[in-house]
């Protein structure tokens, strides 16, 4: 495994990592309630910002190791990370109260509020992107459980229950996250067909 594709690995785990140190240490911050996106506002802000956009570059790293992963994959992959970083450079708006003193409703979205949103969903469109590529090429157990880990996500985001949601996010991040370690760990050798291969690379 080369250093490139090891940044894939420690990214996820790097990223949850910081969340939680700030979720429980941040003044007025309850991550029961407030998307941690949040965090990216207030005094030390700039913490979750460095957050996005170094997770971010670790994928964007780790999808330039991933060339024997074929054509898409790896795109995918950036793309990913890309998201991160611009999701970091533009911070989303308050709300729910936080920082201490924000209303509770979200006010009308400000233009780098808007460019937020956008990136967060190139993050989840990339990811969904990445996952089924991988589910197409693979085959057995690995197909099976990457299946299973894209339905399970799915769900875990889009369960009806906004009271959760905050939570629900960081678990299905987290499983985005173990997915993509996951791919970065293995070979393309270790579960995609040959015959998938060979399409990957001659383009036909």
């Amino acid at each position: 495994m080369n250093h490139l594709r090891a940044c894939g690995i420690v990214a996820g785990p790097l990223f949850l990592t910081m969340w939680a140190v700030q979720a429980f240490t941040r003044d007025g911050f309850d991550p029961s309630r407030h998307p941690l996106s949040l965090l990216a506002l207030g005094d030390g802000g700039w913490v979750q910002i460095t957050n996005f956009v170094v997770t971010g570059a670790l994928y964007v790293a780790a999808a330039a190791g991933l060339r024997d992963h074929g054509r898409w994959l790896p795109r995918f992959v950036a793309t990913f990370g890309l998201g991160l970083i611009l999701a970091g450079v533009f911070v989303t708006d308050p709300g729910a109260g936080y920082p201490t003193g924000a209303p509770e409703a979200r006010a009308p979205l400000t233009w780098h509020g808007l460019l937020h949103e956008l990136a967060f969903a190139v993050v989840q469109l990339a990811w969904l992107a990445t996952a089924i590529t991988l589910a197409k090429r693979t085959f057995g157990l690995p197909r099976r459980a990457t299946i299973t880990t894209i339905l399970l996500t799915l769900t875990i985001a889009a369960w009806p229950d906004p009271d959760t949601l905050s939570i629900r996010l960081v678990i299905a991040s987290a499983l985005q996250f173990g997915l993509l370690a996951v791919i970065c760990i293995r070979p393309a050798t270790a579960w995609i067909e040959p015959d998938a291969r060979k399409v990957e690379q001659t383009g036909v």
